[in-house]
């Protein structure tokens, strides 16, 4: 089975998602970049950036469900294209904002338009790939991850420096609208599952009775729980407690975010070669999630024990573990959930760990506060990280699609649709 055989449609898809994912995490981790310059012009506490880092994630959270729902009851195509618009918007607000009550109303909006970008991406993941390439498919995606970070720490950083926190801002919001009219072009035409009757879906409940959606629940919480503190908190780490300057700590995360993006383009065609050997999803997906989770977190607590070169190496090592098992999340998640409800499943597991969204920043600017050192932050983290690895090996269940109630009235159109 060759693996690497994908349609042009398939990759020209995989472009957009994956250029999508970058703008994503560029718009939602350029206020880490500049948290230092926010802390000195305006005033805040170590505590204040704490909530402001944070408030993404409560907004961000809270439309989650909804936006699991919008993905699988409407074109997730549209939802999509919906919410990157606010969320560009929102970017474009953040420049103009002057006091810590504008910037908690953009980062508001900001949450509210991501929060369709992930039930939408395994929508539509799930519908175009096959079990065997989407190893490839999701690491695209990771990939984005890895990269939209670099980007906007490496030359955010760099141009932050140089001509200010706020014309960046809204220069990366316009820019970033440049995808959507190749997106509305090239988009994927809507499967003939995405027009069958809603009772052919499972619902909330239904999901929520499946023991699999709470261990993604808990895995994922903890997987975001040691990524969200590397996003936002990782640029004033290196500034502040290891006393590097804004440029050398652009350089060292973008480096980071760089190995992550290696790792992960990998670790995607590793696994579908694996898959295609004859391994099943099962031994590769939660290998894959707990050598990863397990080690990154092991890598960031290390950190805090070393001189600053190596502490910048167990860094680096701990953002490329996290890249060797980001995408086999999604990849997970959507095998479990299968096409009628990859996106609504992914809704109630991203509500579920959005909650570390809101706890890390917070927790670690509180702890900050107190001690001077993140330690401590770091040492819950790995702790938080550890047990998260576990929840995949032994909470989550087999790694195949659940056999969805099918109402007798659709139970042939979906069988049909699903097949074809």
């Amino acid at each position: 089975m060759n693996v690497q055989r994908l349609s042009p449609a398939q990759w020209r898809l995989l472009a957009l998602l994956t250029l999508s994912v970058i703008i994503n995490f560029i718009d939602r981790g350029n206020l880490s970049t500049a948290a230092p310059l926010l802390k000195d012009e305006l005033g805040f506490t170590t505590a204040q950036l704490g909530i402001l880092l944070s408030s993404f994630f409560w907004a961000y959270a809270g439309f989650m469900i909804v936006a699991g729902w919008l993905a699988d009851r409407l074109d997730a195509n549209w939802v999509l294209a919906g919410g990157f618009l606010v969320w560009c918007a929102a970017t474009v607000a953040t420049g103009f904002a002057h006091n810590l009550t504008a910037l908690l109303i953009a980062r508001l909006a900001l949450g509210m338009g991501e929060s369709v970008a992930w039930p939408c991406y395994c929508n539509i993941l799930a519908r175009n790939f096959p079990e065997h390439r989407r190893g490839v498919a999701n690491a695209a995606i990771a990939v984005g991850v890895g990269i939209g970070p670099a980007l906007g720490m490496f030359t955010g950083g760099i141009l932050m420096a140089r001509i200010g926190w706020r014309l960046v801002f809204i220069g990366i919001g316009f820019i970033g609208l440049l995808w959507l009219p190749a997106w509305l072009k090239w988009m994927p035409k809507p499967h003939a599952t995405a027009r069958l009757h809603n009772d052919a879906r499972p619902g909330i409940l239904e999901i929520l009775k499946q023991r699999s959606v709470w261990g993604t629940c808990l895995g994922s919480f903890s997987q975001l729980y040691l990524f969200y503190l590397l996003l936002t908190w990782v640029p004033f780490y290196l500034v502040r407690e290891r006393h590097f300057s804004m440029d050398n700590m652009a350089e060292i995360t973008g480096a980071a975010y760089f190995s992550m993006t290696i790792v992960s383009a990998i670790s995607g065609w590793a696994s579908d070669r694996w898959i295609a050997a004859g391994a099943s999803p099962t031994l590769v997906r939660k290998t894959f999630l707990f050598i990863g989770q397990t080690c990154s977190g092991i890598c960031l607590l290390l950190c805090s024990f070393a001189n600053p070169a190596v502490s910048t190496a167990c860094l680096l090592l701990s953002f490329s573990f996290y890249g060797a098992y980001v995408g086999h999340v999604l990849a997970m998640t959507q095998t479990l959930a299968g096409p009628r409800a990859a996106g609504q499943w992914f809704g109630v597991q991203n509500f579920f760990a959005s909650v570390a969204g809101i706890l890390t920043p917070a927790v670690a600017g509180f702890i900050v506060n107190r001690t001077g050192s993140f330690l401590l932050p770091f040492a819950i983290t790995a702790f938080i990280a550890v047990l998260g690895s576990l929840c995949w090996l032994f909470v989550v269940g087999s790694v195949k699609q659940v056999v969805w109630a099918k109402p007798k009235e659709t139970e042939f159109a979906v069988a049909t649709a699903d097949s074809a």
